[in-house]
């Protein structure tokens, strides 16, 4: 069934921001300061489970200094298909996402205590901005709280309350939550308090369209606003995951939510904890995924991989002599299927570190040794550049062209609407910067590379905007 747009909107808009995948040294935890639980019997209740993890589950206030926070709308070609349709039907509601920003005020999350020392795990959008930021345990005791340090590609961030006091605790698990687990969520939804809903484990390595690393738990516990940075408890009483979004039609719970995986969470603590902020490997590429109809392009016997279709202006995959239309199927002895693979295997990575990366490239097999860098705070600048005077119309393609005004690329100036170029997203004002793997600066130049082209289907490297992407359609349409 396809969700409605309103839900699609509702998902976005509580779902936050994004998650990741690394593998740094693990931080080590002792466990249960106030002792150990053997895992309970579900149909006998969940009080034992409750009476032993409350205490460790605290109310996050936070008080907001004014600053306008400017939250940039969703990357439309980054999101999943239904809520990238969605987008492309209802451009007004996707504005609603810009300039958004938080004014003076209050606002209230949940947390959880980690170690005796008080380090406290929640979401970065809770403690975002903070002026002021105090906990609160759920029999009473208030205290107030550092920002060690916030992760925006997770949605994670960790707290130190300011107290010699020793603090009960949890323990994050190293065992990954398995689809059909009971689970319990605590949090403080609505600024109720304490409030406690158990489930199941729905499903996993869920991908909302929040960011580059998305690896969500899905959880039919109830988790509602003021839920986000609470934990989800296994029967044995240890963190699987931090609730942190919702899909939902009215912003209440309906049986979908999303969890950050306690994996994700022992990597981003350990990294907040010893330098306050992330590190990530990185490797400087424009990635996209393969299709049916690029495999058959480029030769690929099976779809999977992730093609390059930019690289960033002197990047370790630059150096290292990767180039566009590239197809990586292996990473550091990790097998590629899809684009969310590449970003985490590279992510794991230490910055430099080599790693083999082993690639397709005008269809021969080739391995490539790559020093990985230092993820940017920024979005770097991509290396590849074009931006219109003769026009030439492509019928077969569904195309008109002109010379694009630098002469670096094909300026598309028409698209019928009925032609396999516009069902593959082609539209006015695009750039052709290759056919067939051949640059083209002048409109004969399409027609050149189609005939040397064997199969039945040609290969495009098309900019729409900042981004590049690959593309392949039929040689002829008729």
């Amino acid at each position: 069934m396809t969700a409605s747009p309103k839900s699609l909107l509702s998902l976005v808009a509580v779902s936050l921001l994004g998650a990741t995948l690394l593998t740094a040294p693990q931080i080590s935890l002792p466990a249960f300061a106030q002792g150990t639980i053997t895992a309970i019997d579900p149909t006998k209740g969940f009080s034992t489970l409750v009476e032993h993890v409350m205490p460790s589950v605290v109310s996050v206030e936070v008080e907001f200094v004014a600053a306008a926070i400017t939250e940039q709308a969703p990357d439309i070609e980054n999101l999943p298909p239904q809520f990238r349709e969605f987008f492309e039907q209802n451009p007004q509601f996707r504005d609603q996402f810009k300039d958004r920003g938080r004014r003076n005020g209050m606002a209230q999350g949940s947390g959880f205590v980690i170690s005796a020392d008080g380090y406290v795990v929640t979401n970065n959008h809770v403690v975002k901005d903070a002026n002021t930021v105090k906990v609160r345990f759920q029999k009473g005791g208030e205290f107030k709280a550092k920002v060690i340090g916030t992760d925006p590609k997770t949605d994670l961030a960790l707290l130190k309350i300011e107290s010699d006091k020793s603090f009960d605790f949890v323990p994050i698990t190293t065992d990954e939550a398995k689809v059909g687990d009971w689970v319990m969520a605590v949090g403080n939804p609505f600024g109720l308090g304490g409030t406690v809903t158990a489930g199941i484990v729905s499903a996993r390595g869920r991908d909302i369209g929040s960011g580059p690393y998305d690896d969500y738990l899905q959880i039919d516990a109830s988790i509602n606003k003021g839920n986000s940075g609470g934990p989800t408890f296994n029967l044995e009483g240890e963190v699987v995951g931090v609730n942190t979004a919702i899909f939902s039609p009215s912003g209440g719970s309906v049986g979908i939510g999303f969890a950050i995986p306690a994996s994700v969470v022992l990597d981003v603590v350990e990294d907040l904890k010893s330098e306050g902020k992330v590190t990530r490997g990185w490797l400087g590429v424009q990635i996209q995924p393969v299709t049916d109809e690029l495999a058959e392009s480029l030769g690929l016997s099976e779809v999977k991989g992730a093609i390059i279709s930019d690289l960033t202006e002197n990047s370790p995959a630059l150096k290292a002599g990767l180039k566009q239309g590239d197809t990586i199927l292996k990473a550091n002895g990790q097998d590629i299927d899809d684009v969310k693979d590449l970003s985490k295997t590279v992510a794991s990575v230490k910055p430099g570190a080599s790693i083999a990366v082993e690639i397709l490239r005008d269809g021969k097999p080739e391995t490539i040794q790559v020093e990985i860098g230092t993820m940017p705070g920024e979005a770097p600048k991509m290396a590849s550049v074009g931006d219109s005077k003769k026009p030439l119309s492509l019928t077969d393609l569904g195309l008109d062209v002109e010379q694009a005004e630098d002469g670096a690329g094909l300026r598309i100036t028409k698209v019928n609407p009925d032609s396999e170029a516009a069902k593959r997203g082609l539209r006015a004002g695009d750039i052709i910067l290759e056919v067939a793997g051949n640059p083209v600066t002048n409109p004969g130049d399409i027609a050149q590379s189609i005939e040397k082209v064997k199969g039945k289907r040609v290969l495009m490297l098309v900019r729409q905007g900042d981004t590049q992407r690959y593309l392949s359609l039929p040689r002829d349409q008729g």
